[in-house]
């Protein structure tokens, strides 16, 4: 048995894509950084412990867990939760280049093994005005994605670049690693 530890639909979907049957299950986890962590480290801790938190309910299941962290000059830039916070993020992305950092486990929950992996997306934001900041936050409104930028939809156009191995690990489910790690737990997808 196959278990997404998320309630993102997005998430659900790109997994979706490989076409093996799994459950979902919202996990309950603090997503608050831990003292001296380094963003990287906050996303691969939280992947893994998404997927643990549903562990229980999921005995014998293979446990997907993924977190993603916007890093710029060291700060994590999560999701914003506010219009406001929005603005402020965007502001100090625009121009500049941010690593989308995503995290990803799969544990099995049978064995209490967890392979997790790291995969960084870099983002170049367009130099935007003050004007396209609120228009895309208003048509937009991405106040649950990390870093304000909801590339899956109108994001794309606050986007001038972007370099990574997966092009789906910016969205949040790095789908290329994650075939890897359901290869090494002998899961088939082709």
């Amino acid at each position: 048995m196959l278990v997404l530890a998320s309630t993102s639909p997005f998430r659900r979907e790109l997994l979706g894509r490989l076409g093996l049957p799994f459950e979902t299950a919202a996990p309950d986890t603090d997503e608050t950084p831990l003292p001296g962590e380094t963003p990287e480290a906050t996303a691969l801790r939280l992947s893994e412990a998404k997927a643990r938190a549903v562990a229980d309910r999921f005995p014998q299941a293979l446990i997907i867990g993924s977190d993603q962290v916007a890093v710029l000059d060291g700060r994590i830039y999560g999701k914003p939760g506010t219009h406001e916070r929005a603005v402020e993020q965007l502001r100090t992305m625009r121009g500049r280049t941010v690593n989308f950092f995503t995290g990803l486990c799969l544990y099995n929950a049978a064995t209490g093994t967890a392979r997790v992996r790291g995969i960084p997306t870099l983002v170049t934001f367009r130099d935007l005005s003050d004007a396209e900041i609120e228009n895309y936050l208003r048509r937009e409104q991405p106040y649950n994605c990390a870093g304000s930028a909801k590339s899956e939809g109108l994001g794309i156009a606050v986007i001038a670049r972007m370099q990574g191995d997966d092009p789906n690990a910016l969205v949040g489910l790095p789908l290329i690693a994650l075939c890897d790690l359901l290869r090494e737990e002998g899961v088939a997808v082709l």
